[in-house]
């Protein structure tokens, strides 16, 4: 089975077995609760690659769990429909645009984990949703992830300290993201589609790192 998942999806198994990781390094060195895990604020000091880090980063065990399960039965499908090198592009796309709404809407707040980049993995299948509408099976699983991200932005909106604007922002890069890349496997994006999306996004995260530096 093991075997199997990899062959399938070695991209995703690669990032969840990276979470894991870093959170016993974390763990070893003083505790994955530690309030120095991220401060988006050092963004502004130039540390650009805190854009990416917190995707790895996870604070305590539960957080991990959740994130881990999400990534992998998700990447499970976005890996096979999109391709390997594509959902990585979505996958760290997505926790850019995510991260950076974070650091404006949320300035000094902490923040971590993969659920901004996951978001987009979400928004990804959104899209798959839209442009293939036709095809009955892609038209299910789309709208049965509408209705989680549906139940999660809810969540996020009643329960204090979840990051609803990285999520938001995950999600939309995720979206846009997917149309710039295509999904050959299934069939052609329209090019007027994919255009319009890589410009939403180029302009969306040049004026967020604008505003956020």
């Amino acid at each position: 089975m093991r075997s199997r998942s990899w062959s399938l999806a070695p991209v995703t198994i690669t990032l969840v077995a990276i979470q894991v990781l870093v959170y016993l390094a974390m763990t070893l060195v003083g505790g994955s609760t530690n309030s120095a895990v991220l401060v988006p604020d050092l963004l502004r000091a130039g540390q650009w690659w805190r854009l990416i880090t917190p995707v790895f980063v996870h604070i305590g065990f539960t957080h991990l769990l959740i994130n881990s399960l999400t990534l992998y039965f998700l990447g499970l499908y976005i890996e096979q429909l999109f391709g390997h090198w594509r959902m990585v592009v979505i996958y760290f796309v997505s926790a850019i645009v995510g991260n950076l709404c974070s650091a404006y809407w949320l300035a000094g707040s902490l923040a971590a984990g993969a659920s901004t980049a996951i978001f987009g993995l979400f928004g990804a299948f959104l899209m798959l949703g839209e442009s293939f509408r036709d095809n009955l099976a892609i038209r299910q699983l789309s709208r049965q992830f509408l209705i989680l991200v549906l139940l999660n932005v809810g969540t996020d909106l009643l329960v204090p300290g979840i990051d609803l604007a990285g999520h938001i922002g995950g999600l939309v890069g995720g979206f846009l993201m997917a149309y710039v890349v295509g999904a050959p496997k299934l069939g052609p994006v329209a090019p007027a589609k994919r255009w319009l999306s890589a410009t939403m996004l180029v302009v969306g995260i040049l004026v967020l790192i604008w505003e956020v530096s």
